[in-house]
């Protein structure tokens, strides 16, 4: 490794200062650096650079690798800016010198550790490093937002948004929007009631709040019980607990809610409880809601509302459309008029047993038996589980295709009785994950989301694929299995070329970035996550905690 990193030509750089609004508007332009989730407001998870491809791919190598001294599942995606390497995770925030894979400083995060009870399914930061004009951002597992200093480390300030004994946590990143750092929340599952914040990022004032579930008299309440459980909207859930993606021309972000608390549906009178389970589109100077659009009314499977949102301008009967394509949790990839909200197709991507189909007039989904089945008594296998993990899919815009990682994963689930009080994990339902012996875990596909059409679909056996989904130019798409495996894929037909054992489970997004003319790729390993922490996959067993992050290169080329 030595021999290695001596011979790297990229040289140490210095600290950058500054990171612009420009800058993160034109994401991509500048491959040497990554500084959005998804690499890019648009969430597209896609790379212009093709230097590694299908005919090298098998000489790449590792470059370095680093300790996150982390324990607690690796489920975010690096970034980096003018030579460094910023990264978080539940415990440290770390700045990493790209050149060498050593440390320049790190800074610890500060908490009662009695709040780890706040997370679910050891998720204990999502999201990506955010940096603006100095500045980096985080949210603390305790309820704060904080904002360090990019050079030192040093905390320039901390601002408390929630109080985690009543459980409200901080899993999710912040993101700079037209100025304004937006963050949300977690703890939905445990009867806390969904916000989305925006803050000044120079002060960390807060400078609104947007409740998604309201209050009595508040728009969307008439959706929540006032009579018979009139409290409801108190225990709500529509928590924020993803990154959103932006579109700049419409001044619009676009953000998921969870489901609704509990998930049995008799404590809110069977009613639609927005904006639980819902799409967000918010004006990030003001909070208000421009428009919003339910995927499941009276969410009670779990399904949440959160997953990204990936922007693309597209034609569709031959006129231009600012779409958004939504993969969902439900099983169903959606497509949306992003300046409205309008409908404009719901394909199932997958196998499901809880609806027929997505009604596109009212968009509502038009049910099967099986939530029937479950208000009477009955226990139920209900599929999907989670169709796709909280981690990115990727959109080709050359090729118009979507490429992801599907759970086949089936939950068996009963409604069961409990006694709501604020912070409390009361859910409402038993419920385990299953699938049945001897058939896939999950599929590698690429999808045509305007036909909701598979072009390929590849099958895996061993456990379900949490990894993040990476395309690049070079016709590869990178992604990771929580078995260890780094894999790069063939993007023309999802056959395997490359692998490599990282040593712990990936949950996490990789990126690819340049220095010098050479690309490299780099991803987060450390299992973790709601499948690896609740399923008791046996196939789970022998894989190690412990977090690390890992750079690859072409062998010859450093």
């Amino acid at each position: 490794m030595k021999k290695i990193l001596a011979g790297l030509l990229m040289g140490c750089c210095a600290l950058a200062q500054a990171q612009t609004a420009d800058e993160l508007l034109n994401e991509g332009k500048n491959t040497e650096n990554v500084t959005l989730l998804g690499t890019g407001y648009d969430l597209k998870m896609f790379s212009p650079l093709k230097q590694i491809n299908k005919s090298n791919i098998k000489r790449l190598v590792p470059v370095w690798n680093f300790s996150l001294s982390n324990e607690m599942g690796e489920l975010s995606q690096p970034t980096v800016y003018n030579g460094v390497m910023y990264v978080v995770n539940g415990n440290w925030t770390f700045a990493i010198d790209i050149a060498t894979g050593r440390q320049i400083w790190r800074t610890p995060v500060t908490y009662d550790r009695a709040a780890l009870r706040v997370t679910t399914g050891g998720a204990y930061l999502r999201g990506h490093a955010t940096i603006y004009n100095g500045k980096l951002y985080r949210q603390n597992i305790d309820g704060h937002v904080a904002a360090l200093d990019m050079k030192t480390g040093k905390e320039i300030w901390k601002t408390k948004f929630g109080e985690w004994k009543e459980s409200y946590g901080g899993i999710v990143q912040p993101t700079i929007v037209n100025g304004v750092l937006i963050s949300g929340m977690a703890g939905g599952d445990r009867t806390a009631r969904g916000f989305v914040d925006g803050y000044d990022p120079e002060t960390g004032k807060r400078l609104w709040r947007t409740w998604t579930v309201p209050e009595p008299g508040q728009k969307g309440s008439e959706t929540w019980p006032n009579k018979e459980k009139p409290d409801a909207w108190k225990y709500g859930g529509g928590a924020t607990w993803q990154s959103g993606s932006y579109d700049p021309e419409l001044d619009l972000f676009y953000i998921g809610t969870g489901n609704p608390e509990p998930y049995n549906p008799k404590y809110r009178a069977h009613m639609d409880s927005l904006f639980a389970a819902s799409l967000l589109a918010i004006r990030p100077k003001t909070g208000e809601i421009v428009w919003y659009y339910q995927f499941v009314p009276n969410d009670s499977f779990d399904f949440d509302g959160t997953a990204e949102s990936i922007l693309a301008d597209v034609q569709i009967d031959g006129k231009p459309r600012k779409v958004l394509f939504n993969v969902n949790k439900n099983g169903f990839l959606y497509v949306m008029d992003r300046t409205n909200g309008q409908l404009i197709s719901a394909t199932p991507f997958m196998a499901q047993n809880w609806a027929k189909h997505i009604d596109l007039k009212t968009g509502r989904p038009v049910l099967t038996d099986l939530l029937e089945r479950a208000l009477k008594g009955e226990t139920i296998e209900m599929s999907p589980a989670r169709a796709t993990n909280a981690t990115l899919s990727a959109y080709n815009p050359k090729t118009g295709l979507l490429f992801l990682n599907s759970w086949e994963a089936m939950r068996v689930m009963k409604f069961v009785d409990v006694k709501l009080q604020v912070g409390g994990g009361y859910t409402g339902i038993e419920t385990r994950f299953t699938t049945p012996k001897g058939e896939p875990q999950g599929f590698h596909k690429a999808v045509n989301p305007l036909t909701g059409k598979d072009v390929w679909s590849v099958p895996y056996y061993d456990v379900v694929n949490s990894a993040g989904m990476l395309a690049t130019d070079g016709g590869l798409l990178f992604t990771g299995k929580l078995t260890g495996e780094f894999i790069a894929l063939d993007m023309e037909n999802g056959k395997p070329l490359w692998q490599f054992q990282t040593g712990s489970g990936i949950v996490s997004m990789p990126i690819t970035w340049e220095k010098n003319g050479k690309q490299y790729v780099t991803v987060m390993s450390g299992i973790g996550g709601v499948y690896a922490q609740r399923a008791g996959d046996p196939n789970l067993e022998s894989v190690p905690v412990g977090a690390s992050l890992w750079t690859f290169g072409l062998r010859g080329t450093f």
